[in-house]
């Protein structure tokens, strides 16, 4: 699975991405984190505001995690207008629809608003997360890539913890106090106006006149390994709950407390990637985060104590700081630049349904093995096992 980034900067001698694209490139592609993120405190004090609705213990998780959804049905159509149509006009224009729809439920505190202006988020997310991404390979070549997607996965989980931090305070106000937080797009977007330029991608092509097909083959592979990664990633972040649960923690403060310790593996793991990448190929960049999610979901699943637990949870989370970066590196990097935004489409479209599968490969783990710790062993396994399937994917990417 070698790389072969002969890439040069794309958008030519007159505009060169430098620091300040970067930045801003980084920002906007927190925002479909912080959509989810920024309401975690908030949940319970929204259910309790629509009490009074039937089912309302479902609808509104739902409406927290609808997002998800609009990101795997409408990423790969956001791919296809910034392939077609540009991305500087797409990513512009959706930050700030990001920032409008963010806000209403600010504004009117409904269950109609809430629903529609979630959905309508997850419409605008899809095309921020699939241009970001893009823009990555546009404006860089590969190891200026590797250096942005490393400060990306360092600066998330800090962006994400003090988001969750300034939401709670505002909860504590009033349920509608955190969407607030949406504003925050509205002067990225304003910087964009004046940051973000059209990549050249005819120059990056260069003089080649023959019409490249679509990559099927090379992004269904990516994107099919990344279906079968995230869903893995996802099961740490919804389950360790449970697991800490059946060795005896009970205290939800205490749960995060040691999630929170063993989350520093994140930052830790973002940080190797830069190391990692460089000196070794992709298929072993993917082989190294799958091992170490393996091992740290395996030992998660044989832990009878809570110290023993969070150790094991650093050491996933040390796998989960590589694996974000080390998929989009591989993908955007396998990607002709005129199809680049068409295939980081369906590229985010398969991270996000890894999101959705995740619960269901979990509850048939849990329903097999009889418990929550061991259905993390078993999908530590599982984890091993497509490590090692991913040292033998070199033949399928052309």
């Amino acid at each position: 699975m070698s790389t072969s980034l002969n890439a040069v900067s794309p958008a030519g001698p007159a505009r060169r991405a430098g620091t300040a694209q970067g930045i801003i490139i980084i920002l906007s592609g927190f925002l479909p984190v912080l959509a989810i993120v920024s309401l975690a405190p908030a949940v319970p004090s929204i259910i309790g505001a629509f009490a009074d609705i039937p089912g309302a213990t479902t609808w509104i998780p739902l409406a927290v995690t609808a997002p998800g959804f609009m990101i795997a049905l409408f990423s790969p159509l956001m791919g296809w207008i910034a392939d077609r149509h540009g991305r500087r006009r797409l990513l512009i224009a959706s930050t700030f629809g990001y920032g409008l729809v963010g806000l209403l439920p600010f504004f009117f505190g409904t269950i109609e608003v809430l629903f529609v202006s979630r959905l309508t988020l997850g419409f605008f997310e899809a095309a921020i997360l699939t241009v970001t991404n893009t823009l990555i390979g546009d404006y860089y070549a590969h190891d200026q890539r590797r250096t942005w997607l490393t400060l990306q996965g360092v600066l998330g989980p800090i962006l994400g913890t003090s988001t969750v931090f300034f939401s709670g305070l505002l909860a504590a106000q009033s349920w509608q106090y955190p969407f607030a937080i949406y504003a925050v797009a509205l002067p990225i977007a304003v910087a964009m106006i004046f940051l973000i330029h059209e990549p050249d991608v005819k120059a990056e092509i260069g003089t080649r006149t023959d019409v490249t097909p679509f990559p099927w083959q090379t992004i269904l592979v990516c994107s099919g390994f990344t279906l079968f990664a995230a869903a893995l990633y996802y099961v740490y972040i919804v389950q360790v709950g449970r697991a800490f649960g059946e060795v005896g923690v009970a205290s939800p403060d205490r749960v995060g407390l040691l999630i929170s310790i063993a989350s520093i593996g994140v930052v830790i793991g973002a940080t190797l990637f830069q190391v990692i990448s460089r000196r070794f190929a992709a298929d072993w960049q993917l082989f190294t985060f799958l091992a170490l999610l393996g091992i740290g979901l395996i030992g998660i699943g044989n832990s009878d104590t809570a110290t023993v637990m969070t150790s094991f949870s650093f050491v996933q989370q040390l796998g989960a700081g590589i694996l974000i970066p080390a998929l989009v590196l591989w993908t955007v990097s396998h990607l002709p630049p005129e199809h680049r935004g068409r295939g980081m489409g369906i590229w985010s479209a398969c991270f996000f349904l890894g999101q959705f599968v995740s619960p269901l490969l979990f509850s048939l783990a849990n329903d097999l093995s009889g418990s929550v710790r061991n259905a993390f062993a078993w999908l530590g396994a599982l984890s091993i096992a497509g490590a090692i399937a991913a040292r033998l994917m070199s033949k399928f990417i052309k």
